[in-house]
């Protein structure tokens, strides 16, 4: 038996904060029924396409585990429809722009009527306050929850991320925002309203900066390179670089073949308690003696100086070798993993956490599967849907309609004529 099996979701999400999220809620067992548009879709079905007139990778990667049912909510015909569908599911989900749903006549009050026991989970750029209007994506989310202010090297400019802490971190809290409402649910038998706001999400992932803005109040920052170089502290968490966020002096040093290929290199972190074993490791033994290098203390205004040494002796290994030479002994590091080297790691394959789809027009393609692992409760990865796949088979077993009643649905314009390959 699936988690959240028994579960259904109506998913109005689109791009990429809602969809992280109900996927999510999908791959542990939620039947999530994605509403779409007739004849349009999802804009991701279309961005940033590989393959021409087909689902982009954009789209099937972040919407696996779906149904799929277009409708014109515009439409009266499509707005009983969408009564219907608030009636019989258990949680709401969507990242429209603010007031969407309201003027579709669908506001959290009317809602509340239809189905008292309705979750109505939603994602924003900014919670309530002078910005709460405004409309946010990925890198705006990074800036305004203070990921590029801290991020990227002292002498430059801020810095976002590749990781897409903005839309999938958000998506993510909102999937737990969910599924703590639905636990609740079931002592209250109440629904209730899920705010995930993106500038929220992203500073809950920032935390340890805004630890430094306070500790910053109190004096320098001493594990910050910075200080070992004497530069002074503004008033701010300043960009660190690749220093370490949590006290132990670390950075990206360079591996064997660093002159041609633009991964080689490995997180090296000078741990205070495994440091006799960095200095016999790269033949500097005497530093485990000497005053000037024996405390982490004495240490701190040698640290760039230090990482340079340990780069001497990593660049005569590959980044795997080193990572086989520090293991052993206890010494923090990491190799620079490319997105090639992930995708061709068979241990990520072996776990689920990279799998091979097949899809029926684009073919097979990689995707990520659900990174959470449950013992009870394995999670497969289900292609995404086609537009308007399920529409029918949403109307009859979910809605029952009978069939002469969905013909009327479909004559009314209220829902759209299924893809070819979904006709199939």
């Amino acid at each position: 038996m699936k988690a959240l099996e028994g579960v259904r979701i109506l998913d109005f999400t689109h791009v990429q904060s809602g969809p992280t999220c109900t996927q999510l809620l999908a791959w542990f067992g939620a039947d999530v029924i994605k509403v779409e548009r007739p004849g349009v879709g999802d804009a991701t079905r279309g961005q940033l396409r590989d393959i021409p007139d087909v689902d982009s990778l954009y789209f099937t990667m972040l919407n696996h585990n779906k149904r799929s049912i277009t409708l014109n909510t515009k439409n009266e015909t499509g707005k009983e429809v969408l009564e219907r569908l608030v009636k019989t599911c258990d949680v709401l989900v969507e990242n429209f722009a603010p007031g969407a749903l309201d003027r579709m006549g669908f506001s959290w009050e009317r809602i509340q009527e239809l189905n008292p026991r309705m979750i109505y989970a939603s994602v924003k750029g900014f919670g309530p306050g002078p910005y709460e209007d405004c409309k946010v994506y990925e890198n705006v989310a990074q800036c305004t929850g203070g990921g590029a202010s801290t991020t990227g090297f002292l002498d430059g400019p801020p810095m976002v991320s590749g990781a897409q802490i903005g839309d999938s971190g958000t998506g993510l809290h909102l999937a737990l925002g969910i599924v703590t409402a639905l636990f609740q649910r079931e002592r209250s038998g109440r629904g209730q309203k899920v705010l995930a706001a993106m500038q929220d999400g992203v500073l809950n992932l920032c935390r340890v900066k805004l630890r430094d803005q306070q500790r910053l109040q109190h004096g320098p920052l001493k594990e910050y390179s910075q200080y070992g170089q004497g530069i002074p502290f503004g008033a701010a968490t300043p960009r660190a670089g690749n220093d370490s966020g949590g006290g132990q002096p670390g950075w990206i040093v360079k591996c064997k073949g660093w002159e041609s290929d633009p991964n080689a290199y490995v997180y090296f972190i000078t741990q205070a308690a495994v440091w006799g074993n960095i200095c016999d490791l790269i033949g500097k033994p005497e530093w485990k003696d000497d005053p000037g290098y024996a405390k982490p203390e004495a240490r701190l205004d040698k640290i760039p100086q230090i990482f340079d040494t340990i780069e001497d002796w990593t660049k005569t290994k590959t980044k795997f070798e080193v990572m086989e030479a520090c293991n052993p002994l206890n010494i923090p590091c990491g190799p620079i993993l490319s997105m090639k080297e992930l995708a061709e790691e068979p241990s990520l394959r072996e776990t689920g956490t990279i799998v091979e789809v097949d899809h029926p027009t684009r073919g097979t393609y990689l995707t990520v599967g659900n990174p959470i692992k449950l013992s009870d409760s394995p999670s497969e990865v289900i292609r995404s849907p086609l537009l308007g796949e399920h529409t029918e088979e949403i109307l009859n077993e979910v809605l029952g309609y009978s069939d002469e009643e969905v013909e009327r649905i479909r004559s009314s314009g209220a829902i759209g004529a299924p893809t070819a390959q979904a006709a199939e």
